[in-house]
C-alpha cells in the first residue's frame, strides 16, 4: 500500500504542479485551451433534420443570445441473453437527460464565469447486469437505479488567458478524469471496474455526484493537468441518494489527479493523447483476507473482527491513438485504437488489476461516412487477497466453494447515423466469467455460466 499510494501521490503532485514537455500524442479527446469556457462536448442535433420545429419560436436561439443553451439527450434500449447467466430474456431501459450551460459573462457580467447543470430521468425494467449475470462489468453504461436526479451542479470561473480553470459544485470525476474519447462508442464502456467495484458507492460517476472541486491547467494545446477533491462517498444510488440532493461533506475525501499529454493538430500527423493519473481516497477499508489478529478471516480461530487499513489508492494509463486516416479525410475519420489499465492494493480492493481497450474504425463505410463500427475488451482480475480468501475457505470449509478469478467481456457494436443527432446501434457482447467465477444460486455446486447479450440501442440528441 505504501509503495502504491506514493506513486498515486507523485501522480497527482505532478498533475498540480509540474508542466511536462510536449510529446507527438495527440488528441482524439479532451478540449484544449480554448477562447471560450470549457463545457461539455455537444455532438450533432436533430435540430437541424426538424426544419421550423427545430427552434419553435426562436426560444432556444433566443436563450441562447442571452448566454443560456440547453440540450437534451434521450437513450432507449433493449438488451437480452439468450443463454448464459441465472436468468435469460429481454430488458428495456433508457436514459433522458437536460443539460443547462450558462454563459454569466453574457448574462450577468461576470467576465471568465460559467455554470452547468444537468438532471437525469432513468428509467427501466431491471438491470441486466445484476439481474442476469450478477457480473461486475458494465453491460450497459446507462444503466443504474430508476429515479429522477441531479447530476452535475457547478460554477467554474477561467481566468483571463484560459490557462486556467476552477470548477467548484457537484461534480463527477468520469467526465474528465480516466477516459478515453474512443472508447466511448461502447456500450459497455463506463467509469472502470476498478474504481466502481473499489471506492464507497462506486465513487463519483454516473449516476452519483458529490460536492468537489477540481483545477485545470492548460498551458498550450499539447498539454493539460487536473486536480480534483471530491467528498469520497456519494451514497448509496438506491437508499440513500436516490434524488441526487443529498449533498454530503462529512465523509472522508478522494484526490484525483491526471496529465494529458497531446498532439499538436498537423495535417501530416495521426493524433493521439496520453493520460497519466492517480487516486487516493482517505478512509477506511477491510481487509479481503485476515482479521486484526493477523489470522485468516476463514480460520475457525479467526476474531471475526476485520483489518482495516488507512485508506486505498490507485494508478492509471490511458491511451487513445488514431492509426489511419483515408486520403483527403478529417481527423475523426479512420482507424482509432484505444487503452486504459489500472492497478489498486490487493489487500483492501476486490479489484486489483484492470485493463479495457478496443479498435474503432470510422467514417470508412461506403456510403455511409457518419457510422462507425467498433470491437473492444474489458478484463477485471479479482484482487490476491480476495483469491487466497476463497483459497482458505476450500482448505478449511467441508463445503462447495469455489476461488473467483477474473471477469471478461468482448463487444461488437456498429453506430449507424440515421440522421444528424440520432444514432441506432445494434450491439453484442459475450460475457467470460460472470463475478469473477461465483457460485449459481440456482445450480450451488457450479459457477454462473458465460453468456451472450444482444442490444439494440437508439441515441436522440437535441
Amino acid at each position: 500500500m505504501r509503495r502504491q499510494g506514493m506513486v498515486a501521490a507523485a501522480i497527482i503532485l505532478a498533475a498540480s504542479s509540474a508542466r511536462s514537455e510536449p510529446v507527438e500524442t495527440g488528441a482524439l479527446d479532451d478540449r484544449p485551451a480554448q477562447s471560450a469556457p470549457l463545457e461539455p462536448d455537444r455532438p450533432p442535433s436533430i435540430q437541424s433534420s426538424l426544419g421550423a420545429f427545430g427552434d419553435p419560436g426562436g426560444f432556444r436561439s433566443l436563450l441562447a443570445a442571452r448566454g443560456i443553451t440547453y440540450n437534451l439527450l434521450y437513450t432507449n434500449e433493449v438488451l437480452g441473453n439468450v443463454a448464459g447467466g441465472v436468468r435469460q430474456g429481454p430488458i428495456h431501459a433508457g436514459k433522458f437527460e437536460a443539460a443547462v450551460t450558462l454563459d454569466l459573462d453574457r448574462l450577468a457580467g461576470w467576465t471568465g464565469w460559467s455554470g452547468f447543470a444537468n438532471v437525469f430521468q432513468i428509467h427501466d425494467t431491471g438491470g441486466l447486469r445484476d439481474r442476469s449475470f450478477q457480473r461486475l462489468i458494465t453491460v450497459s453504461n446507462i444503466e443504474a437505479y430508476p429515479s429522477t436526479r441531479l447530476s452535475e451542479l457547478w460554477l467554474e470561473r477561467n481566468s483571463a488567458d484560459q490557462q486556467l480553470s476552477l470548477r467548484i459544485g457537484q461534480l463527477v470525476a468520469d467526465g474528465e478524469f480516466f477516459s478515453s474519447e474512443t472508447g466511448k462508442i461502447f456500450l459497455s464502456n463506463d467509469w472502470p471496474t476498478i474504481t466502481g467495484a473499489n471506492l464507497p458507492s462506486g465513487g463519483p460517476a454516473y449516476p452519483l455526484s458529490t460536492p468537489g472541486m477540481r483545477l485545470r491547467w492548460t498551458p498550450d494545446a499539447s498539454v493539460s493537468a487536473l486536480l480534483a477533491v471530491f467528498n469520497g462517498d456519494p451514497g448509496d444510488q438506491a437508499s440513500v441518494n436516490r434524488t441526487g440532493l443529498n449533498f454530503r461533506l462529512n465523509d472522508a475525501p478522494l484526490v484525483m489527479g491526471e496529465v494529458q499529454l497531446r498532439s499538436t493538430s498537423k495535417t501530416d500527423e495521426l493524433p493521439g493523447s496520453i493520460k497519466l493519473g492517480g487516486y487516493q481516497h482517505f478512509g477506511r477499508f477491510d481487509d479481503y483476507r485476515y482479521d486484526r489478529a493477523g489470522l485468516p478471516l476463514a480460520s475457525p480461530r479467526s476474531t471475526g473482527t476485520v483489518r482495516r487499513h488507512a485508506g486505498t489508492s490507485g494508478v492509471y494509463a490511458v491511451v487513445d491513438q488514431q492509426l489511419y486516416r483515408p486520403e483527403g479525410g478529417s481527423e475523426s475519420d479512420g482507424i482509432f485504437a484505444y487503452t486504459r489499465i489500472s492497478s489498486s492494493p490487493s489487500d483492501r480492493n476486490l479489484i486489483d488489476l484492470w485493463a479495457d481497450g478496443g479498435v474503432v474504425v470510422a467514417g470508412m463505410v461506403p456510403g455511409r461516412p457518419k457510422d462507425a463500427f467498433g470491437l473492444s475488451f474489458i478484463y477485471a482480475r479479482i484482487s490476491d487477497s480476495a483469491r487466497r480468501s476463497n483459497q482458505d475457505r476450500v482448505f478449511l470449509d467441508a463445503g462447495f466453494q469455489l476461488v473467483r478469478s477474473y471477469e471478461a467481456t468482448i463487444e461488437v457494436t456498429y453506430q449507424i447515423a440515421v440522421a444528424p443527432g440520432w444514432i441506432i446501434q445494434p450491439d453484442i457482447q459475450y460475457v467470460f466469467n460472470p463475478g469473477g467465477g461465483i457460485v449459481d444460486p440456482s445450480f450451488p455446486n457450479k459457477r454462473i455460466k458465460g453468456g451472450a447479450v444482444f442490444g439494440l440501442r437508439s441515441t436522440l440528441t437535441y
